[in-house]
Protein backbone atom coordinates (compact mmCIF):
# COMPACT_ATOMS: atom_id res chain seq x y z
CA UNK A 1 0.00 0.00 0.00
CA UNK A 2 1.33 3.63 -0.80
CA UNK A 3 1.95 5.98 1.75
CA UNK A 4 0.48 8.94 0.16
CA UNK A 5 -3.09 9.96 -0.39
CA UNK A 6 -5.07 10.67 -3.31
CA UNK A 7 -6.93 14.36 -3.20
CA UNK A 8 -9.63 15.31 -6.02
CA UNK A 9 -9.95 18.88 -5.60
CA UNK A 10 -13.24 20.62 -7.68
CA UNK A 11 -12.53 24.17 -8.08
CA UNK A 12 -8.61 24.05 -7.99
CA UNK A 13 -8.53 26.57 -10.68
CA UNK A 14 -8.08 29.81 -7.92
CA UNK A 15 -8.79 30.54 -4.31
CA UNK A 16 -8.66 28.14 -1.41
CA UNK A 17 -8.75 24.96 -4.14
CA UNK A 18 -5.10 26.00 -5.89
CA UNK A 19 -3.77 26.74 -2.29
CA UNK A 20 -5.32 23.40 -0.80
CA UNK A 21 -3.74 21.58 -4.50
CA UNK A 22 -0.21 23.10 -3.64
CA UNK A 23 0.20 22.71 -0.19
CA UNK A 24 -1.23 18.59 -0.36
CA UNK A 25 1.68 18.27 -3.13
CA UNK A 26 4.34 19.96 -1.05
CA UNK A 27 3.13 16.80 1.33
CA UNK A 28 3.79 13.97 -1.45
CA UNK A 29 0.50 13.39 -1.82
CA UNK A 30 -1.60 13.40 -5.09
CA UNK A 31 -3.84 15.44 -6.29
CA UNK A 32 -6.62 15.45 -9.35
CA UNK A 33 -6.60 19.11 -9.46
CA UNK A 34 -10.51 19.85 -11.17
CA UNK A 35 -11.54 22.53 -13.41
CA UNK A 36 -14.17 24.00 -15.80
CA UNK A 37 -11.10 24.51 -17.87
CA UNK A 38 -8.42 21.95 -17.77
CA UNK A 39 -6.04 24.67 -18.93
CA UNK A 40 -6.58 26.75 -15.68
CA UNK A 41 -5.44 24.00 -13.38
CA UNK A 42 -2.20 22.82 -16.03
CA UNK A 43 1.17 21.62 -14.20
CA UNK A 44 -1.00 21.66 -10.62
CA UNK A 45 -0.84 17.54 -10.21
CA UNK A 46 -3.42 15.64 -12.44
CA UNK A 47 -5.54 18.21 -14.24
CA UNK A 48 -8.84 17.15 -15.17
CA UNK A 49 -11.94 19.01 -16.56
CA UNK A 50 -14.65 18.89 -14.33
CA UNK A 51 -17.60 20.62 -14.47
CA UNK A 52 -19.87 19.98 -10.87
CA UNK A 53 -23.32 20.60 -13.26
CA UNK A 54 -22.43 18.34 -16.01
CA UNK A 55 -22.98 15.11 -15.06
CA UNK A 56 -20.98 13.14 -17.58
CA UNK A 57 -17.85 15.52 -16.63
CA UNK A 58 -17.97 14.75 -13.75
CA UNK A 59 -18.35 10.78 -14.52
CA UNK A 60 -15.32 11.15 -16.53
CA UNK A 61 -12.87 12.86 -14.54
CA UNK A 62 -13.55 10.51 -11.37
CA UNK A 63 -12.68 7.89 -14.18
CA UNK A 64 -9.38 9.51 -15.13
CA UNK A 65 -8.72 9.79 -11.59
CA UNK A 66 -9.29 5.75 -10.20
CA UNK A 67 -7.53 4.97 -13.80
CA UNK A 68 -4.01 6.90 -13.36
CA UNK A 69 -4.24 6.17 -9.11
CA UNK A 70 -6.54 3.22 -8.38
CA UNK A 71 -8.71 5.14 -5.27
CA UNK A 72 -9.53 8.65 -4.02
CA UNK A 73 -8.54 8.67 -0.71
CA UNK A 74 -10.01 12.66 -0.15
CA UNK A 75 -12.18 14.36 -1.87
CA UNK A 76 -13.06 18.30 -1.83
CA UNK A 77 -16.06 19.57 -3.08
CA UNK A 78 -14.69 23.06 -3.12
CA UNK A 79 -16.14 24.41 -6.21
CA UNK A 80 -19.22 27.32 -5.81
CA UNK A 81 -19.67 30.96 -6.16
CA UNK A 82 -21.38 33.77 -4.49
CA UNK A 83 -24.20 35.76 -5.45
CA UNK A 84 -25.07 38.81 -3.28
CA UNK A 85 -28.77 40.45 -3.12
CA UNK A 86 -31.55 40.38 -0.92
CA UNK A 87 -34.12 37.37 -1.80
CA UNK A 88 -36.62 40.13 -3.16
CA UNK A 89 -33.49 41.28 -5.44
CA UNK A 90 -32.51 37.93 -7.08
CA UNK A 91 -34.12 36.43 -10.50
CA UNK A 92 -35.11 32.78 -10.60
CA UNK A 93 -32.24 31.94 -13.01
CA UNK A 94 -29.72 33.56 -10.35
CA UNK A 95 -31.14 31.55 -7.27
CA UNK A 96 -31.25 28.49 -9.20
CA UNK A 97 -27.78 28.95 -10.79
CA UNK A 98 -25.96 28.76 -6.98
CA UNK A 99 -27.87 25.81 -5.94
CA UNK A 100 -27.10 23.95 -9.09
CA UNK A 101 -23.36 24.49 -8.41
CA UNK A 102 -22.89 24.96 -4.37
CA UNK A 103 -25.47 21.94 -3.76
CA UNK A 104 -26.68 20.07 -6.70
CA UNK A 105 -23.14 19.86 -7.87
CA UNK A 106 -21.17 18.74 -4.63
CA UNK A 107 -24.31 16.33 -4.14
CA UNK A 108 -23.19 15.08 -8.09
CA UNK A 109 -19.78 14.98 -7.33
CA UNK A 110 -19.92 13.01 -3.80
CA UNK A 111 -22.61 9.93 -5.25
CA UNK A 112 -19.97 9.52 -8.16
CA UNK A 113 -16.96 9.10 -5.62
CA UNK A 114 -18.87 6.89 -3.07
CA UNK A 115 -18.97 3.84 -4.61
CA UNK A 116 -15.24 3.52 -4.79
CA UNK A 117 -14.74 4.69 -1.21
CA UNK A 118 -17.75 2.61 -0.66
CA UNK A 119 -15.84 -0.75 -1.90
CA UNK A 120 -12.94 -0.09 -0.55
CA UNK A 121 -14.64 0.73 3.04
CA UNK A 122 -12.32 4.23 3.23
CA UNK A 123 -12.64 7.63 2.10
CA UNK A 124 -12.71 11.44 3.40
CA UNK A 125 -14.76 13.87 1.53
CA UNK A 126 -14.51 17.42 2.87
CA UNK A 127 -17.52 20.11 2.20
CA UNK A 128 -16.09 23.83 1.80
CA UNK A 129 -19.10 25.66 3.38
CA UNK A 130 -18.61 28.76 4.93
CA UNK A 131 -19.78 30.55 8.02
CA UNK A 132 -22.67 31.46 5.75
CA UNK A 133 -23.51 28.15 6.64
CA UNK A 134 -24.27 28.87 10.18
CA UNK A 135 -25.08 32.37 10.09
CA UNK A 136 -27.41 33.50 7.66
CA UNK A 137 -26.00 37.25 5.83
CA UNK A 138 -29.02 39.23 5.23
CA UNK A 139 -28.12 39.91 1.50
CA UNK A 140 -26.41 37.00 0.80
CA UNK A 141 -29.55 34.73 0.74
CA UNK A 142 -28.66 32.71 -2.00
CA UNK A 143 -25.36 31.79 -0.48
CA UNK A 144 -26.98 31.05 2.86
CA UNK A 145 -29.96 28.93 1.21
CA UNK A 146 -27.15 26.88 -0.81
CA UNK A 147 -24.91 26.81 2.25
CA UNK A 148 -27.42 25.71 5.32
CA UNK A 149 -28.63 23.06 2.35
CA UNK A 150 -24.78 21.44 1.99
CA UNK A 151 -24.68 21.49 6.04
CA UNK A 152 -27.76 19.75 6.23
CA UNK A 153 -27.03 16.87 3.43
CA UNK A 154 -23.21 16.62 4.74
CA UNK A 155 -24.33 16.17 8.06
CA UNK A 156 -26.85 13.50 7.33
CA UNK A 157 -24.09 12.18 4.71
CA UNK A 158 -21.88 11.45 7.93
CA UNK A 159 -23.92 9.46 9.32
CA UNK A 160 -24.91 7.12 6.47
CA UNK A 161 -21.34 6.60 5.58
CA UNK A 162 -19.61 6.68 8.70
CA UNK A 163 -20.65 2.37 9.20
CA UNK A 164 -18.78 1.91 6.09
CA UNK A 165 -15.10 3.58 7.28
CA UNK A 166 -16.11 7.04 5.07
CA UNK A 167 -15.40 10.30 7.23
CA UNK A 168 -17.33 13.64 6.53
CA UNK A 169 -16.01 17.30 7.63
CA UNK A 170 -17.57 20.11 7.22
CA UNK A 171 -15.31 23.42 6.34
CA UNK A 172 -16.68 26.74 7.78
CA UNK A 173 -14.16 29.69 6.90
CA UNK A 174 -15.25 33.52 7.70
CA UNK A 175 -12.98 35.85 5.73
CA UNK A 176 -10.14 34.84 3.44
CA UNK A 177 -7.89 36.03 1.30
CA UNK A 178 -8.88 34.70 -2.25
CA UNK A 179 -10.96 36.20 -5.22
CA UNK A 180 -14.40 34.95 -3.71
CA UNK A 181 -15.70 38.63 -3.00
CA UNK A 182 -13.92 39.64 -6.58
CA UNK A 183 -14.22 38.30 -9.89
CA UNK A 184 -15.68 35.01 -8.19
CA UNK A 185 -18.93 36.89 -6.61
CA UNK A 186 -21.43 38.16 -8.40
CA UNK A 187 -24.55 40.94 -7.83
CA UNK A 188 -28.22 40.51 -8.54
CA UNK A 189 -29.51 44.44 -9.62
CA UNK A 190 -30.20 46.47 -6.81
CA UNK A 191 -33.80 47.75 -5.44
CA UNK A 192 -33.02 51.52 -3.63
CA UNK A 193 -35.54 50.62 -1.03
CA UNK A 194 -32.79 48.51 0.26
CA UNK A 195 -29.65 50.59 -0.04
CA UNK A 196 -29.76 51.34 3.68
CA UNK A 197 -30.08 48.28 5.04
CA UNK A 198 -27.95 45.03 6.34
CA UNK A 199 -28.49 43.79 2.49
CA UNK A 200 -27.14 47.27 1.18
CA UNK A 201 -24.41 46.92 3.49
CA UNK A 202 -23.23 43.82 2.19
CA UNK A 203 -22.91 44.96 -0.70
CA UNK A 204 -20.43 47.95 0.04
CA UNK A 205 -18.23 45.69 2.60
CA UNK A 206 -17.63 42.70 0.14
CA UNK A 207 -16.43 45.32 -2.67
CA UNK A 208 -14.45 46.99 -0.08
CA UNK A 209 -12.74 44.08 2.02
CA UNK A 210 -11.68 42.47 -1.63
CA UNK A 211 -7.83 41.88 -1.07
CA UNK A 212 -8.10 42.90 2.21
CA UNK A 213 -9.15 39.85 3.87
CA UNK A 214 -7.50 39.05 7.65
CA UNK A 215 -7.19 35.53 6.83
CA UNK A 216 -4.33 33.29 5.50
CA UNK A 217 -5.64 30.87 3.02
CA UNK A 218 -2.15 28.79 3.47
CA UNK A 219 -3.07 28.41 6.71
CA UNK A 220 -6.69 27.30 6.40
CA UNK A 221 -4.94 24.71 3.65
CA UNK A 222 -3.13 23.25 6.73
CA UNK A 223 -6.07 23.32 9.30
CA UNK A 224 -7.69 21.20 6.46
CA UNK A 225 -4.80 18.58 5.95
CA UNK A 226 -4.31 18.71 9.54
CA UNK A 227 -8.07 17.56 10.20
CA UNK A 228 -7.96 15.03 7.17
CA UNK A 229 -4.92 13.58 8.72
CA UNK A 230 -6.23 13.30 12.13
CA UNK A 231 -8.60 9.86 12.71
CA UNK A 232 -10.72 12.27 14.93
CA UNK A 233 -11.88 14.28 12.51
CA UNK A 234 -14.37 17.22 13.45
CA UNK A 235 -17.72 16.91 11.78
CA UNK A 236 -17.50 20.89 11.51
CA UNK A 237 -14.19 22.88 11.13
CA UNK A 238 -14.71 26.58 11.51
CA UNK A 239 -11.46 28.72 10.43
CA UNK A 240 -10.63 32.08 11.30
CA UNK A 241 -11.13 34.03 14.17
CA UNK A 242 -14.42 35.65 12.94
CA UNK A 243 -15.75 32.30 12.24
CA UNK A 244 -15.59 31.08 15.53
CA UNK A 245 -16.77 33.99 17.11
CA UNK A 246 -19.93 34.42 14.73
CA UNK A 247 -20.75 30.60 14.93
CA UNK A 248 -20.45 30.82 18.69
CA UNK A 249 -22.62 33.83 19.23
CA UNK A 250 -25.43 32.24 16.92
CA UNK A 251 -25.33 29.19 19.24
CA UNK A 252 -25.38 30.98 22.58
CA UNK A 253 -28.46 32.88 21.36
CA UNK A 254 -30.03 29.55 19.44
CA UNK A 255 -29.82 28.09 22.91
CA UNK A 256 -30.76 30.95 24.81
CA UNK A 257 -34.24 30.91 22.55
CA UNK A 258 -34.37 27.13 23.59
CA UNK A 259 -34.28 28.10 27.28
CA UNK A 260 -36.42 30.72 27.42
CA UNK A 261 -39.17 29.50 25.37
CA UNK A 262 -38.70 26.01 26.41
CA UNK A 263 -42.03 25.60 28.56
CA UNK A 264 -44.26 26.74 25.54
CA UNK A 265 -42.06 24.24 23.40
CA UNK A 266 -42.70 21.24 25.44
CA UNK A 267 -46.28 21.82 25.60
CA UNK A 268 -47.42 20.06 22.72
CA UNK A 269 -49.04 16.86 23.72
CA UNK A 270 -52.73 16.12 23.29
CA UNK A 271 -54.41 17.12 26.79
Amino acid sequence: MSNYQVWMITGASSGFGRVLAEAVLDRGDRVVATARDAGAVAGLGSPVRLDVTDRASIDAAVDTAVAEFGRIDVLVNNAGHGLVGALEELSEEQFRAVLETNVFGAAAVTRAVLPHMRARRSGHIVQLSSVGGVVGNPGHTAYATSKFALEGMSEALAGEVAPLGIRVTIVEPGPFRTDFAGRSMRYADPIDDYAGTPAGALRARFAEQDGKQPNDPARAAEAIIRAVRDVDSPLRLPLGPEAVTRIREKLTAQLADLDRWEAISLDTRFA
